[in-house]
């Protein structure tokens, strides 16, 4: 793997704003005790494998994620999820249709007041182009991972507190885990 860059994704565990389906991009929304369970859980499957760097967002429901599935690293605001301008805090069945759908979409996305989808994904693809080759794992948020998977085949956004790995110098998805219950999930193989 000497020239290439994989990358492992770790979206945030759930907040209280997950649960009541409200957005939250620059809004910093810690996480609830299933969220908190969600990160421990990934411990055992990121320990047994090792990384040339580690960062996470710096919104503290990433920062959490990574101290109870990693422990301390790096936090960078490159990682964040998108601004959601005048639609923070909004519940996802007050937001105007075509707005739902332009998100839904992941494209010409705009939020009122806040980033436009273009402008989100260039700061993402800017962090992403200043890793070295070797293996990266990052804590991060829903957009951010759909910034990264959707022309690969992973074109959702990942569930709370699920690993995605990617060859990001190929552009191939190589796995996808999720798990709704961090009490069951069965053990982790590369």
């Amino acid at each position: 793997m000497s020239d290439s860059v994989e990358l492992w994704l770790v979206r945030h565990g759930q907040t209280e704003w997950n649960v009541s389906q409200q957005l939250a991009g620059f809004s910093d929304i810690g996480l609830t005790d299933f969220g908190r369970k969600q990160a421990a859980a990934l411990k055992p499957m990121l320990e047994s494998s090792s990384f040339d760097s580690v960062h996470s967002s710096d919104l503290i429901r990433a920062v959490e994620t990574a101290r109870l599935a990693w422990g301390q690293c790096p936090a960078d605001g490159r990682l964040r999820e998108i601004n959601f301008g005048e639609l923070e805090g909004v519940h996802w069945q007050d937001v105007d249709p075509a707005l739902v759908e332009a998100l839904l979409v992941f494209r010409d996305f705009r939020a009122p007041g806040g980033e436009d989808l273009a402008v989100f994904q260039a700061r993402v693809l800017g962090f992403i182009s200043s890793l070295k080759p070797g293996r990266h794992l990052i804590f991060t948020h829903g957009g951010v991972i759909r910034t990264l998977t959707h022309d690969m085949g992973l074109d959702k956004f990942a569930k709370n507190g699920s690993l995605i790995k990617v060859d990001w110098t190929n552009h191939t998805l190589i796995s996808v885990y999720e798990s709704d219950d961090p009490e069951n999930r069965p053990p982790f193989s590369e």
